[in-house]
């Protein structure tokens, strides 16, 4: 069987799906020219980058599977998929800590304002060094701040997880009942199970002091110009989950404003074009979509993608 990697996959998942007989391609193909190139395979692996929409799905009868080197699946359209017989496949667990990292990674630059100092810094460190000192010397510490966290998947856990490791106090908003306690791993192998609270949305935004998203793909903006009315001023958000789920102008507004005192934005409405408004902004702290870009991440991605496979496929 041949199976397209058409947005790369590990070196380790290749070499596994090779080891069980398979080919794999790792030659990435256009999306235009799929509907055509793509019947030469019996399977395709995609991440973020090519979607795999009905009438793809439609063009390539000789599909048999789809997998997904990642967790959001927005890209595929996976009922349909399945009402035609093709196995869909993702990896949910694997880059979990990766964006939960990235996420933090943003928050402690934003508490810090690293975002503009790595801007300033080259331009005016040589000529405003008292003055950019000034500037960025009101920083805070995450420690005993309050971090919300919506949606409790497993990206949001391993956040919470990591704020909770940093001492922060952790609330947390899902459709669905979240566990009143998460393990925590400590040096030494020792585990302590930390209780957290679930809250409603609306009390979330009005008591958080840092926001980090982790909901799928929605039709209508989680956080627009009502919930952004909600917040704390100064507040910190972070979206390292899907675009769409801010409503990009209500944020410019209220990082003018000063309601939002800064944003770190992993994904964005128009990618991979985002608004020029967001990327020149100097309040928000700036990623290309790479939550699960760790060589770590990646590794894992791959092995579980070709377990899968192997596991479907040589039913």
């Amino acid at each position: 069987m041949k199976i397209l990697a058409n947005d790369g996959i590990d070196p380790l998942g290749k070499q596994l799906l090779e080891g069980a007989g398979f080919s794999v391609d790792t030659d990435h193909i256009p999306q235009e020219e799929l509907p055509t190139r793509l019947q030469a395979y019996d399977a395709i692996t995609v991440r973020s980058a090519t979607k795999v929409r009905a009438a793809l799905i439609d063009a390539c009868p000789n599909l048999k599977l789809i997998g997904r080197g990642g967790v959001g699946m927005d890209n595929i359209d996976v009922e349909y998929a399945r009402s035609k017989g093709i196995a869909v496949i993702n990896t949910p667990a694997a880059s979990s800590l990766s964006v939960a990292e990235l996420v933090f990674a943003h928050l402690l630059g934003g508490v810090r304002f690293l975002y503009d100092a790595q801007r300033k810094m080259p331009v005016e460190g040589g000529t405003n060094f008292g003055g950019l000192k000034k500037a960025y010397a009101k920083g805070v510490e995450l420690r005993g701040k309050t971090l919300g966290v919506v949606g409790f998947g497993r990206i949001g856990r391993e956040t919470a997880k990591v704020g909770l490791g940093l001492g922060m106090d952790v609330i947390v908003s899902d459709l669905f009942e979240a566990p009143k306690s998460l393990p925590l791993t400590l040096s030494g192998g020792i585990t302590v199970d930390v209780p957290i609270q679930q809250v409603e949305i609306a009390d979330l935004l009005e008591r958080a002091d840092f926001i980090s998203l982790h909901v799928p793909f929605t039709d209508k903006p989680i956080i627009g110009r009502e919930e952004f009315a909600r917040l704390k001023t100064g507040v910190g958000i972070v979206n390292a989950s899907r675009g769409g789920v801010i409503d990009e102008l209500a944020l410019l507004e209220a990082l003018d404003s000063g309601k939002v005192a800064f944003a770190g934005l992993d994904v964005f409405d128009n990618e991979p074009t985002p608004r020029t408004e967001l990327l020149t902004h100097p309040k928000v702290s700036l990623t290309p979509h790479i939550g699960a870009a760790t060589n770590e991440a990646q590794e894992r991605i791959g092995e579980e993608l070709a377990n899968l496979i192997i596991e479907h496929l040589k039913k």
